[in-house]
């Protein structure tokens, strides 16, 4: 037996990793991933970007570069994030991570001390939470309504937690709920933050594929103190593959935050970043936007029409604006047997509990994705759902 350090012996595989191990079966139908849709992949244009650059400008692909990234790109980003309120030119700054999902680890990294507290939402995106468990922060889940995270229990979460280093929140077609936090709770929350001197981690992955409402402003857009983190990708807009994330921050956390890359991974792939930079200024990357919102929006919108005609009533679901999940919630019973009777009918699912922050505690909930899924997937494996639902709960 070896002997591992006190900081990972704990940690335990992702859930939702471990599900699509399964779902590379080619008969299963998989609802329990979050990656984009196959047909969402602008492929020809990435090919021909990438042989473009592999032609003219080969050496400053494949070299070493700078950790804070391929300068064009940050640029770009700065710019795009100005116009949206969300960057300030003279108190932020901004650092490309390989995916959101560095940021997150990060940040724990760079602002939370062994046995500190990180106040997140319940439920929570599981990568993020193995992130802060790795550097054995202590976590506390603040529940959620229809509106995002619960602004009472919040406040009495961080009375509770005096040494709480910073709050995740996740406000734009939340991972695993779908839900979008009102514009009046992101007040409240970011007025918490202050009052209690602490920071907020804003993770944008889903913001730009709204399918239906209005936009509401990023919480970072109302931040005077310099107390939000915000976190973005093209993982969802452009392709998860090429890893490319960034973060923006006031200018000392992006420094300390450049710090704990230089001892990690260096730098994101400059070949990457410079793939995504061409994207996003040779082609018209609002049309690439719109095409993907009417991907998701018809998918979205299918998959709710027939868990509505299909599902017994007493069974939930969330309706999102944005997004690739929806959260579905039973009347009562054992959820992780509804979980497993869709697996045995070969529909992968998520059980709610990979996304809360004590694993033990009862949930009646589960995610569903329909970003992946074929539309005829889509139909077949909510009709196995609903002979599944049906044998356990009436219409």
């Amino acid at each position: 037996m070896f002997a591992f350090s006190d900081r990972i012996k704990t940690l335990q595989p992702s859930a939702i990793r471990e599900i699509l191990k399964f779902t590379s079966y080619p008969d299963v139908i998989s609802f329990a991933g979050g990656n984009p849709a196959p047909e969402a992949f602008p492929v020809d244009k990435i090919k021909a970007i990438m042989n473009e650059i592999m032609d003219k400008d080969p050496i400053t692909a494949l070299q070493y570069s700078v950790s804070e990234g391929y300068t064009p790109l940050r640029d770009w980003i700065k710019g795009d994030l100005n116009k949206k309120g969300i960057f300030n030119w003279s108190r932020d700054d901004l650092i490309i991570t390989a995916g959101a999902q560095q940021c997150m680890e990060m940040t724990a990294k760079v602002l939370c001390n062994e046995g500190e507290t990180i106040i997140c939402e319940e439920p929570s995106f599981i990568g993020s939470l193995n992130s802060f468990r790795s550097y054995n922060s202590k976590l506390v889940g603040v529940p959620m309504d229809d509106e995002g995270i619960d602004p009472e229990k919040l406040e009495q979460a961080l009375k509770d937690n005096p040494r709480t280093a910073f709050i995740y929140l996740i406000p734009n077609f939340q991972n695993p709920t779908g839900r979008t936090m009102s514009f009046e709770r992101r007040k409240q929350v970011l007025a918490l933050a202050y009052k209690y001197k602490t920071h907020i981690i804003e993770d944008n992955p889903y913001g730009d594929l709204r399918f239906s409402g209005d936009d509401v402003p990023a919480i970072r857009t109302m931040d005077t103190e310099g107390r939000v983190i915000y976190a973005g990708t093209f993982s969802k807009t452009v392709a998860p593959g090429l890893r490319v994330g960034y973060m923006c921050a006031e200018k000392s956390i992006i420094a300390k935050a450049t710090c704990a890359l230089q001892v990690s991974t260096v730098h994101t792939s400059i070949l990457s970043q410079m793939i995504v930079h061409r994207f996003v200024t040779e082609y018209d990357f609002n049309e690439h936007l719109e095409g993907l919102r009417k991907i998701y929006g018809h998918k979205c919108d299918l998959m709710l029409t027939n868990l509505k005609l299909k599902m017994p009533q007493s069974i939930k679901f969330t309706e999102p604006d944005g997004g690739l999940f929806i959260w579905g919630t039973l009347p009562d019973g054992d959820m992780d047997y509804f979980v497993k009777k869709a697996i045995d009918r070969k529909v992968a699912i998520v059980t709610g509990k990979a996304f809360l922050v004590d694993e033990r505690k009862p949930t009646l909930s589960f995610r569903l994705n329909y970003s992946t899924p074929t539309d005829a997937q889509i139909e077949s494996g909510v009709d196995t759902l609903a002979d599944v639902a049906k044998s356990i709960y009436k219409a």
